[in-house]
């Protein structure tokens, strides 16, 4: 058995003026939810094997505030290819997954992690918790899928269970995306 974590990024800044997007920061919103979402995971007793992330400044701080409510290092080794990677090329990076990892965590960017939940769950009627992915896959939300699967690259097309889907709105309702 297998687990896969997918982790957005928190809400980052459009009001920082920067040249490349990967520059972009974390806002206050974000930074409170990412810190949020570390306590939750410690919480609900979530560890992780291994850990990939983008290195994307607005994944760098998401990690930064994950980790401090989680108490503890997540140590991601930084892949560039999961900057808004496609969910083919995320699942690329799922199949290389070491072996011995039981339970991973990718960080990332949507609309590549969406994507790939949504090409690795099945799609059942009455699935709400793949439903309300469908519906959004916001910032900071966590997605977590178990494989009846040996190895990593045995993970294909609809063979997952989505076990958990946690917005961080459900954690804080503080959280609840301003209408502007």
């Amino acid at each position: 058995m297998k687990t896969l974590t997918l982790l957005r990024h928190a809400k980052s800044s459009w009001d920082d003026p920067v040249a490349r997007d990967f520059d972009r920061p974390l806002n206050a919103r974000g930074q409170r939810a990412a810190l949020t979402v570390g306590r939750y995971l410690r919480s609900e007793g979530m560890a992780f094997d291994h850990v990939v992330a983008s290195p994307a400044v607005r994944i760098v701080e998401t990690v930064e505030q994950v980790e401090a409510g989680y108490g503890s290092d997540l140590a991601p080794a930084w892949d560039r290819r999961v900057y808004l990677a496609s969910a083919g090329s995320l699942l690329d990076i799922v199949h290389e997954l070491p072996a011995q990892a039981q339970t991973a965590l990718l960080i990332g960017h949507n609309p590549g992690l969406e994507d790939l939940i949504l090409a690795l769950i099945p799609d059942r009627a009455g699935d709400t918790l793949r439903d309300s992915v469908e519906e959004k896959f916001p910032t900071a939300a966590i997605a977590e899928m178990a494989f009846d699967v040996a190895d990593w690259t045995a993970i294909r097309a609809r063979s997952g269970t989505l076990i958990r889907f946690t917005r961080p709105r459900h954690l804080d309702p503080a959280l609840v995306p301003r209408q502007d």
